[in-house]
């Protein structure tokens, strides 16, 4: 009997770790394939547009430049002055609780022909906001650059930068197009002017997108040597909103954006 017992106690003991290592073997399976799916469906997800795809057949370049407004005050007629002399027309992403502060800059930007955009209401995290706060805080910012410049801003830099789908979803669905950039000067790190220049410079491109901000303690330093390289190279600078399509494009998985034929030319 106890032969018998021990006999019934080790298959059980057999069948048991087979189970276990059949288990174990589809655990090993799933944390291998299950990232694979995310990565996959990852590659689908929303984009906002940090460049442009702008073919020209005389081989006019186009670019744009943007400005960041989310504190401080004390260079913007600056900036304006520059832009203005070398007859440049920026896009300047403005905060709500900036335009609350500085109407009167607010109106100016508007005044001389720069292109007036949203940056929200209040610099929060987007991804820790749902859709519905999302809109509302968009909105509120639109409605106080609309009461200042007449005009309501189309187009959205998100705060720090940050989204994901939910983001972008909620921002298209109020027919906006949000914007990043491909060509980061940094200059929030209080670079030198030989510094910044340096980095816009050899990462410009075609299509880029610049991105400096307001009251940067360098940038008004560096923008006109910036503004001359790109007109000494056939650049045409314009507002981010005469740069991108408004219609008939594809966004690819770097964020450029394409006429919908040439992106099925390039695939």
């Amino acid at each position: 009997m106890a032969k018998k017992t021990v006999r019934v106690f080790l298959l059980s003991r057999r069948v048991a770790l087979a189970v276990g290592a059949v288990l174990a073997a589809a655990a090993i399976f799933g944390a291998v394939h299950i990232p694979a799916a995310v990565s996959a469906a990852g590659t689908a997800r929303q984009l906002p547009i940090y460049s442009v795809e702008r073919p020209s057949e005389e081989g006019e370049k186009f670019c744009a430049i943007s400005f960041d407004a989310a504190w401080g005050n004390e260079d913007t007629q600056m900036l304006l002055d520059i832009l203005t002399r070398y007859d440049v027309k920026a896009t300047f992403f403005l905060v709500g609780d900036w335009v609350d502060k500085y109407p009167e800059s607010v109106k100016a930007l508007g005044d001389a022909g720069m292109e007036v955009m949203n940056h929200s209401n209040h610099h929060d995290h987007f991804n820790r906001l749902t859709a519905d706060e999302i809109v509302a805080d968009v909105t509120a910012c639109n409605d106080k650059v609309k009461a200042i410049t007449g005009i309501a801003p189309t187009l959205i830099r998100c705060p720090y930068g940050e989204y994901d789908d939910h983001v972008i979803s909620a921002i298209r669905s109020m027919g906006m197009e949000p914007i990043q950039w491909d060509v980061d000067s940094l200059d929030w790190k209080d670079y030198d002017a030989k510094t910044i220049f340096k980095r816009v410079t050899e990462n410009l491109q075609p299509g880029s997108i610049v991105l400096f901000h307001n009251a940067a303690l360098h940038t008004p330093e560096a923008l006109p040597s910036i503004l001359e390289f790109m007109q000494q190279n056939g650049y045409t600078v314009v507002p981010i909103g005469q740069l991108i399509y408004t219609e008939n494009y594809t966004i690819d998985h770097a964020g450029r954006q394409w006429p919908a034929q040439e992106e099925k030319a390039a695939s």
